[in-house]
Order: structure tokens, then C-alpha cells, then sequence
């Protein structure tokens, strides 16, 4: 293995995004071992475009140094660099510093290279030092005020369940069933508040949704996948705030490929992906991962009806009962149909457990009439509605077949993996709603399906994670 620094700039887009990402796809041939804090510069004399963000990164690799260059190229043009200009703005800029195993190593000695290098390699620092003032400068996240209201003493001094931001908008870089992928994330983030303390400090938030990102894609031995980013930044609340607990919550919707059944036409059906996690002063965290899906439902009230209906209709038409029934079995019976939205949440006390989003996606369609699609042909549509009519379900229905399911998919799971099911149907003929949920342990679940009692005790989500029951679960 080879041991290379990095240098990463951007100056075009969102130059944090596009550092991140390509962090993110060097972890294809590299392991990252170390990324410095940003540092932004001027772009260089006789260059266009606003300032340069630039980090360090120390990176193992097998590859040799022309096979690297080629590849850090194509993460460049991944990415969307399209020419190389030496005074060209540019989205992405990856230069190799060094590499560790040179024979005669030469360090290019720029500032903006120099200076993020000198933070993660202290070999560096004597000559980071003798550059004096050069115009690189430390980002800084925020203003620095002496004035700092949130540590006062309240008006009133109670204290407060959860304080925080919610609709925190990200752009994501995450492993889905083993492939990176780009997200549009929505954070929620909330801490406990002490009667003694006036506020929590709103901006350190998004400090640290930047950090914690940055520290869960330079893990050179874990995937960055949803639960552990999640995970990652409830501890840090509670580290920054001084918080006693803290809930993260981050909701992204994802695409995975799909045909249609009858006309094998190729889509990309969008899930959304759930990530929870609950974090105390104590070191203590848990966490679920889950989706949420689509699908549509056929009523089995109104179809018994309709049934019942079109017997007498055939029986005074002339039919004999045996016939009519007959007929009856082999047709779909109409019913009134509506969309459903249905969701799994999974949270096992194992950390090296991993679930595939894909799976779980498939928990929840199945447990429906039929699941939907975005591009159907006639013959699709055929397909799905005769499917759904003759297999028609309740809300009810939906959530028991998810938890069913989800016990058959993870059976060498122990009992305290935890589950979470429910399922909304958006009524075609009702002016509302019909919603359903359920939860609790495996262990509970297996002892309800083995002895047939009513379990009235079942462990709720809020008591899985040692937290408070809270909007932010929803």
C-alpha cells in the first residue's frame, strides 16, 4: 500500500459539496486516513472565479502514481470538471502532493496546499509556519461574540424536552446496498435543555452536520451509510451542547431500478430512507434505519359486498348458486382502491448488523394489494389492478403483513431487534384517512404470533432508543 497526500480545492458550485463528494469516490480505490479542516485562498493571480475552499487528505492506495493520476482524473470529470485550464475555475481540483514512497520526493510548495497539509502532517509545520501571512486562512463556521445569552440563566427556570432545528436541508454523500449515491437529506436535530441555560446554540447544528459528515466518510474501515452519520451527530450534540440526550433524524429519498412486470420497462421508482438515532451524556446510543413506500390497496369491506351484491344479481338472473359462485372466484370483484404510503423502521442492538434498503422496500410493497409504478403501459395496468383485486387488504392488513415479514426476512436476528411498522391509505371514496402502526421486539412479536395473547406491554420506539416520545420520531 502507498501512502499518498491530497490536495482538494473547489471554487465553482457548492465547493463544500463537491469536496465531500469527492472524498466520497476516492474511497473507491483509496482508504482515507486523515482530511484536514477547509481553508479557503484567493484563486491564484490571473485566475478567475471566487475564492478556493481546499482541504488535505492522507489516502493508502495500491494503485501507482500514474495509475492514481488517471484516477483522480476521472473523479474530477465525475464530478464535473470539464477542462484543465491552470487559471480555470473549476469545480474539483485534485493535485497528488506526495507520494510517501518516493525515491526524492518534492512537496509543491503552495500555501493553499501547504498549510491544509501541515494540520494532518506535522512534518509540514515548520514550513506551513514560515510562510507568514499568505492569504490562506482557517474557514471559520461562525462569528466570535464575548455575548453568549444562551449560557444565562433563564427568565424561567424549567427545563425544556427538546430544543434544536428541524427542515435542515444537506446534500448527502451515503453507501446504499454497497453503492455510493447522492442524497437530498432533511436533518432534524433536538437536545434537552437544563433549567439553568437560556438556549441551545442554533448554529453549532450545522457545525456539526459538517463535521460529523467529514468524520464518518474518512472511517477507512465503515461504510458511510445513514445509520452511522446519524449516530455520529447525536453524540456530537451532546459533546458541544453539554446536553444530556439528543435525537438526530434524517430523511432522504433514494432511487432504486425497477421493471415494469407485463411490459419490462425500465424506471427508477424514489423511496425515502430514514435514519434515527438517540445519543446520551453517558456514551450510550441507538439507532433504527428504515423506508418508507408506496403502494396501492383494494378495500376487502366493499369487495365483500359488491360480492354479495352481484350473487343475488346472478342468482335472480337465472344462474344457479354453484355457477354464480364459480364465477365470482374466478373474476377480481370490484372495490374502491386507494394509494398507500407504508414504512419499516429496524433498530438492532448489534452494530455490525446491516440491513439493505432494497429488502426493506420490499417488506412494505408486498405487504400491500400491489405495489405502483411511475411509468406503466396498458398491459402494466391490467396487471396491477387485476393483482390488487384479488388481493385486497385493510390498513390493518398492511402493518401485520410488514411485522410478519420483517420477523421472516431477519430471522437469525435476536429478540431485542426492535420494528417499527404503519401505513397511511389516502381514501378515494372517504373525506380521510385511514392510518394504522405497530411495534415493538422481535421477542415480544414471537411470543404474540406463538401463544396467540394479547401483548399489551410491546416496546414502542421511544423506550427502544432510551429516549422521550417526541415529533422528531415521525
Amino acid at each position: 500500500m502507498h501512502h499518498v497526500y491530497l490536495g482538494i480545492g473547489s471554487n465553482l458550485g457548492d465547493r463544500q459539496a463537491n469536496i465531500l463528494a469527492a472524498l466520497q469516490r476516492l474511497r473507491a480505490r483509496a482508504t482515507v486516513v486523515a482530511v484536514s479542516a477547509f481553508y479557503e485562498s484567493a484563486p491564484a493571480e490571473g485566475a478567475g472565479g471566487p475564492a478556493f475552499l481546499n482541504v488535505a487528505a492522507e489516502v493508502r492506495t495500491e494503485l501507482e502514481r500514474p495509475a492514481l493520476e488517471r484516477f483522480t482524473h476521472d473523479v474530477e470529470a465525475a464530478i464535473g470538471r470539464t477542462g484543465r485550464h491552470r487559471l480555470q475555475a473549476r469545480p474539483i481540483d485534485i493535485d497528488v502532493l506526495r507520494f510517501k514512497d518516493d525515491e526524492h520526493p518534492q512537496l509543491r510548495a503552495r500555501p493553499y496546499d501547504l498549510i491544509p497539509l501541515a494540520e494532518i502532517a506535522p512534518a509540514y509545520a515548520a514550513a506551513a509556519a514560515a510562510l507568514g501571512e499568505c492569504g490562506v486562512r482557517r474557514r471559520e463556521r461562525s462569528l466570535r461574540f464575548v455575548a453568549n445569552r444562551q449560557e444565562e440563566a433563564p427568565d424561567v427556570r424549567l427545563s425544556l424536552g427538546r430544543v434544536g432545528v428541524s427542515s435542515v436541508k444537506r446534500i448527502v454523500h451515503l453507501e446504499i446496498d454497497g453503492k455510493a449515491r447522492v442524497f437530498n437529506g432533511t436533518f432534524s436535530m433536538v437536545a434537552d435543555l437544563a433549567p439553568d441555560k437560556a438556549g441551545v446554540h442554533m448554529s453549532r447544528f450545522s457545525e456539526i452536520l459538517e463535521e460529523a459528515t467529514l468524520d464518518v466518510l474518512a472511517r477507512a474501515d465503515e461504510p458511510a451509510r445513514i445509520e452511522r452519520l446519524v449516530e455520529a451527530i447525536a453524540r456530537e450534540i451532546v459533546r458541544s451542547q453539554a446536553a444530556i440526550r439528543a435525537d438526530v433524524r434524517l430523511q432522504a429519498d433514494f432511487g432504486l431500478e425497477r421493471w415494469t412486470p407485463v411490459s419490462g420497462k425500465r424506471g427508477e421508482e424514489t423511496y425515502t430512507l430514514i435514519g434515527i438515532a438517540h445519543a446520551d451524556a453517558n456514551g450510550a446510543t441507538r439507532r433504527v434505519v428504515g423506508v418508507e413506500a408506496e403502494g396501492m390497496t383494494a378495500c376487502p369491506c366493499a369487495q365483500l359486498m359488491v360480492r354479495e351484491h352481484s350473487l343475488g344479481e346472478l342468482i335472480e338472473a337465472g344462474f344457479a348458486r354453484t355457477d354464480a359462485e364459480r364465477a365470482l372466484d374466478a373474476l377480481p370483484v370490484a372495490t374502491h382502491n386507494q394509494r398507500g404510503r407504508g414504512s419499516v423502521l429496524i433498530g438492532a442492538s448489534d452494530d455490525a448488523f446491516a440491513v439493505r434498503a432494497d429488502d426493506l422496500v420490499e417488506i412494505v410493497e408486498n405487504s400491500m394489494s400491489s405495489e405502483t409504478y411511475d411509468l406503466l403501459k396498458r398491459p402494466d395496468e391490467f396487471f396491477i389492478v387485476n393483482k390488487a383485486h384479488h388481493n385486497p387488504k385493510f390498513v390493518e392488513d398492511v402493518v401485520r403483513g410488514i411485522l410478519a415479514r420483517s420477523l421472516d426476512v431477519y430471522a437469525d436476528l435476536p429478540d431485542d431487534t426492535f420494528v417499527f411498522a404503519s401505513q397511511v391509505n389516502y381514501e378515494s371514496i372517504h373525506k380521510h384517512d385511514a392510518f394504522a402502526e405497530a411495534f415493538g421486539t422481535f421477542g415480544e412479536l414471537r411470543q404474540e404470533l406463538a401463544s396467540g395473547a394479547y401483548n399489551t406491554e410491546k416496546t414502542d420506539l421511544a423506550t427502544w432508543l432510551g429516549t422521550r416520545p417526541s415529533q422528531i420520531l415521525r
